[in-house]
């Protein structure tokens, strides 16, 4: 019995700092690295789309790899522009439907085409050699970038970003006790 009441006092202990003011900023800064750790409500429309994205990958390898058979075929030789026809095609027919999951591949692609284009730009001399590496400032750039287009104008984000975003730099900035401070996204109450 002296337990349940030591816990009850703890309880009412954290619950009572959690409600401070003067330390909203701080703990705000730990939900916020709570709500990143805790995605477990995501799993089963993750392993869903996991599904649809192999199965789309599976019709377009097939699609791709028929296409530029036949091309070689009727032609007699490869040549480079049957990867990029095939390719097309087989995108427009596999990935063209506008869904969230073949919008997230394509900013996928679009992310490693960027990156691919200029690699290719400074091996062709059209760019020059970096001096340093340009990573970091890279990912700082995006980084920043996002996080300006969330705070001003978040509108123009993809809705599952915004969903993300929101979760991790919204959310953690709201609790009532340690139910939706540790445990929790969210109280009960606001569901």
């Amino acid at each position: 019995m002296a337990a349940s009441s030591q816990l009850k006092a703890l309880l009412q202990a954290v619950n009572t700092l959690l409600r401070k003011r003067r330390y909203h900023a701080a703990l705000a800064v730990l939900k916020g690295f709570r709500n990143g750790a805790v995605l477990r409500e995501k799993l089963w429309a993750i392993l869903q789309a996991t599904y649809t994205h192999s199965w789309n990958l599976a019709r377009f390898v097939f699609t791709y790899k028929g296409l530029c058979a036949l091309q070689a075929h009727m032609q007699g030789q490869t040549h480079q522009a049957h990867s990029f026809l095939a390719a097309c095609l087989g995108g427009m027919l596999v990935f063209g439907e506008k869904n969230n999951i073949n919008s997230q591949i394509s900013m996928y692609l679009t992310s490693r085409i960027l990156f691919a284009l200029c690699r290719l730009g400074v091996e062709k001399g059209y760019i020059p050699e970096p001096r340093w590496d340009p990573f970091p400032l890279h990912t700082g750039v995006v980084w920043g970038i996002v996080l300006w287009l969330f705070e001003y104008h978040r509108h123009t984000l993809q809705p599952s970003l915004q969903s993300s975003m929101t979760y991790l730099y919204e959310d953690s900035n709201t609790w009532h006790d340690i139910t939706d401070f540790l445990i929790y996204n969210k109280s009960s109450s606001s569901k």
